[in-house]
């Protein structure tokens, strides 16, 4: 009852990388950098155990951002020439790199640090991967004209490599898709087809996660001009409910999500934020079970994950040390209350 999950990032150590920023330049480079990943993310699987959380991630600690981390790995990108574009609906400006031709794999994308993280943990391990419909709104497309054929191109490569991770042990693959929440009628008639292209074949737990963003400035700012209710879920929980995805992601602590909207996810397991990303403040134990008792109302106790709101890369590390240790309590007293 009630498994424990990070949304996907954790922040790097200042001897990995700038802190406190959503695109941080590393400090080393070469072999140096290469090991200097994985010491970070040794770190972090010792810390999410030792806060006992019942699914384990690798915080994405060898990405400099979710989406760029993949994109390093695909032909037809030029990094040498971004430009600066308007994404998520222009609601922050971003240096992107632009797709000049038909897209292909390089190779293997995350296999060094999917089977470093299965090599290094007992429990269920958990990969991240940008979802379609977010890669194609965080680059500039220079070749495909077409924000569809775009999509369903990269929901190839990212299939091609979903299918690998599974092949290294990995339980769970998260396509993280934060543009479902700004282009709700795209999502309909085109995202959740991209994202089952992306998820096509795979035998394992496949899961999205939603969310309103990092807690940086712009999206706080965003989320204040988005009234009393977010209803954004609203239009897009039903047909995620009919799709093949089993788990979804959703933002609750802290947001004016109504949870009733919960409910829309019926049959799917619904990993509920209880984790406020944005604020430094740390929840309580009691504060946690209380957002996980309010969601029971709606999501049965099977279903339910306790979860972060989004990624914690942008946070203060010995915060999000405490946020992980605060998720993994409040578990566990709404498992006691659950019992009693």
């Amino acid at each position: 009852m009630f498994d424990t999950a990070i949304a996907g990032s954790l922040p790097k150590p200042d001897w990995l990388a700038e802190t406190q920023k959503l695109w941080p330049q590393w400090r080393a480079e070469g072999a140096a950098l290469q090991q200097a990943k994985l010491d970070a993310t040794l770190l972090w699987i010792k810390a999410q155990e030792d806060a006992g959380l019942s699914v384990i991630g690798d915080g994405e600690q060898s990405r400099q951002h979710f989406v760029h981390g993949f994109l390093e790995q695909v032909e037809g990108i030029d990094f040498e020439h971004k430009v600066e574009m308007g994404i998520r609906a222009d609601r922050y400006k971003a240096m992107v790199p632009q797709v000049v031709a038909p897209l292909k794999l390089k190779g293997r994308v995350h296999e060094r640090e999917a089977r470093f993280l299965r090599a290094h943990t007992t429990r269920k391990i958990k990969f991240t991967l940008p979802g379609p419909m977010t890669i194609v709104d965080t680059v500039a497309d220079r070749f495909y004209g077409d924000r569809i054929k775009l999509a369903m191109a990269f929901a190839e490569l990212l299939n091609q490599e979903a299918l690998a991770l599974q092949a290294d042990g990995v339980d769970i693959i998260q396509f993280d898709e934060p543009a479902f929440n700004v282009y709700m009628d795209e999502v309909n008639t085109w995202g959740i087809a991209a994202l089952e292209r992306a998820a096509q074949g795979l035998s394992c737990t496949t899961a999205v996660h939603i969310c309103y963003g990092y807690g940086i400035q712009a999206n706080i700012d965003w989320k204040k001009s988005l009234g009393e209710e977010w209803r954004q879920y609203e239009k897009i929980l039903p047909a995620l409910a009919r799709s093949s995805i089993k788990q979804v992601s959703l933002e609750c602590v802290h947001s004016h999500v109504p949870p009733q909207l919960m409910a829309l996810l019926q049959g799917k397991d619904v990993m509920v934020g209880v984790i406020d990303v944005a604020s430094d403040q740390v929840e309580t134990p009691e504060e946690v079970a209380d957002t996980i008792g309010l969601a029971l109302q709606f999501v049965p106790r099977e279903h339910l994950i306790a979860c972060t709101n989004c990624g914690l890369a942008p946070m203060n590390r010995d915060v999000a040390l405490r946020k992980l240790q605060a998720l993994a309590q409040g578990a566990a007293l709404a498992r006691q209350r659950q019992a009693a």
